[in-house]
């Protein structure tokens, strides 16, 4: 009897140790994920399924490398449940953000996911509420918009016809948070490759990329004096991926291939 409890004690340590988390993201050695998953937004375990608004100014101050005492200081036990000594923290959080969200609140889901060792890695964001809101919503006096270039472009294409369905409506986001602002510094587009091909073949392609949504841009009424393009090729990448090849390796490498739009002002 003993020995079968320590073996199911040594499968549990080893699932653990996998970073299987309860909501069945899978969760690398150093705190990331390429298969994000998400709990039931109604499903959380405290304060009434009704999640909180959050204190802003705690948000900010979070970082990579934090303990949990850290965070939990910062912003508080987790509302879901992902079982015992989970190696992810999520929350429901609601913000007042007037003209946008479901009666001017925008619902999210944040998610905090720890290293092997325990300390804080990356902390990720899933927009709840279907209206117009941003997560994350404008901590900083800035927001920031991550868009996958698979959905944006036709592969290794950055033309305007290039531009697939499903790219409209995250683009039509995009340009409605930036009319929001009643005072709009700038606005900075971002394009990035993965890795595979020549990196001068990437700059130029990810310049091209961030060329054409600022072009976008313009044509729906922002300010061309406002946007700045530029092409970061396969740098600050998301993920690695040494461990796999072939078509595995292409799709591993998918949240590299991005463009990330920066927008700061005052609303």
């Amino acid at each position: 009897m003993q020995k079968k409890l320590n073996f199911l004690f040594a499968v549990c340590n080893a699932v653990l140790l996998a970073g299987c988390a309860g909501d069945g993201t899978k969760i690398l050695d150093d705190g990331t994920s390429t298969d994000l998953k998400w709990h039931e937004a109604g499903s959380v375990h405290f304060d009434k399924s009704k999640g909180t608004f959050p204190n802003l100014q705690s948000l900010r101050q979070i970082r990579k490398g934090m303990t949990k005492d850290q965070l939990y200081y910062l912003i508080g036990r987790p509302q879901y449940s992902d079982g015992w000594r989970p190696r992810q923290w999520n929350y429901l959080y609601h913000f007042n953000t007037p003209g946008q969200g479901r009666d001017d609140v925008t619902t999210c889901q944040y998610k905090v996911l720890f290293d092997k060792d325990g300390f804080t890695g990356e902390a990720y964001w899933h927009q709840v509420s279907s209206e117009d809101g941003v997560c994350p919503p404008d901590l900083e006096g800035k927001t920031s918009h991550e868009l996958p270039a698979d959905t944006l472009f036709k592969f290794d294409r950055s033309d305007f016809n290039g531009i697939t369905g499903p790219a409209e409506e995250q683009l039509s986001r995009v340009v409605k948070d930036i009319q929001s602002y009643r005072d709009l510094e700038n606005v900075t587009i971002y394009g990035y490759t993965d890795r595979l091909g020549s990196n001068g073949y990437n700059s130029v392609l990810s310049q091209k990329r961030a060329e054409t949504i600022k072009a976008y841009l313009i044509q729906h009424g922002i300010p061309a004096d406002k946007i700045s393009a530029i092409g970061k090729g396969p740098a600050d990448p998301k993920v690695s991926c040494n461990e796999v090849k072939g078509a595995e390796l292409k799709d591993c490498l998918r949240p590299n291939r991005r463009v990330e739009i920066l927008i700061k002002g005052t609303r």
